[in-house]
């Protein structure tokens, strides 16, 4: 299907040297007893230094629990690869984003059967409009006529996964 297409190409991002090196500064100034690894405590304040949240206790949770058990807390490897993929991540939903805007073509915050088959009559103009119809109807969850940002980017991430 075309929409994971597209978003694959989104996962290939390479990291370019300043952001690599912006990232080691990051783990440098919140390591300011110069542990070599941070703390619990330090790794929320890197977190809200790179993308401007509190990250809540079940990420940090899940974090430390991925950590190597001999270690005190995050090594810098370790914490480049945690940003790395978050970094990924954002920029996938961006990318989603993005197609999920390029569909909305009325700026309406979601998507209406008709927005479906203007998209498909661009990009597969072969597809019968009863493939588009099921495609519309899987995608539209809760049936109301209308695909959410969220109805869309679930419907991205399960072929995604079916891929």
């Amino acid at each position: 299907m075309f929409f994971s297409e597209a978003v694959a190409r989104s996962r290939t991002w390479e990291t370019s040297p300043s952001e690599h090196k912006m990232w080691v500064k990051v783990f440098k100034a919140c390591d300011e007893d110069h542990k070599g690894y941070l703390s619990r405590e330090d790794f929320k304040v890197a977190v809200v230094m790179l993308f401007g949240y509190k990250p809540s206790k079940i990420e940090v949770d899940s974090v430390m629990s991925s950590i190597n058990p001999n270690t005190s807390g995050i090594l810098l490897e370790e914490f480049l690869n945690i940003v790395k993929k978050k970094k990924e991540a954002q920029r996938y939903r961006s990318e989603v984003r993005h197609i999920f805007t390029a569909f909305d073509t009325y700026y309406r915050g979601f998507l209406t059967l008709e927005d479906f088959k203007k998209a498909f009559r661009q990009v597969a103009p072969k597809l019968p409009e009863r493939t588009v119809l099921e495609v519309f109807r899987e995608v539209d969850r809760d049936s109301d006529g209308h695909v959410s940002f969220r109805d869309f980017e679930y419907a991205i991430n399960y072929g995604q996964k079916e891929a």
